[in-house]
């Protein structure tokens, strides 16, 4: 049963698709902090240059994953999105 929301991966599966996400922009947000803020980057490699903000150059953003279990959970195992899967 989908829930939409951040769960286990099934066994072997390294990579599953995302589905399309929705950018709507709203004025004074306040992020909900029960959400995993999973890093998006432009290759699997995760490296590139620097910037002066602490950023990637290969980093793109952060997107905010719903999920029912402790977002420890998702940082220790290194969860990330990616845009290309081949550089």
């Amino acid at each position: 049963v989908e829930k939409h929301k951040l769960n286990d991966s099934r066994p072997k599966e390294l990579f599953t698709d995302l589905p399309t996400l929705w950018f709507c922009p709203v004025k004074n947000r306040v992020p909900n902090v029960l959400d995993y803020r999973c890093p998006c980057y432009k290759v699997v490699s995760r490296k590139g240059t620097l910037l002066t903000t602490g950023h990637s150059t290969n980093f793109v953003l952060y997107v905010e994953l719903k999920t029912d279990i402790v977002v420890d959970k998702w940082i220790k195992a290194g969860v990330a999105a990616f845009l290309a899967l081949k550089f």
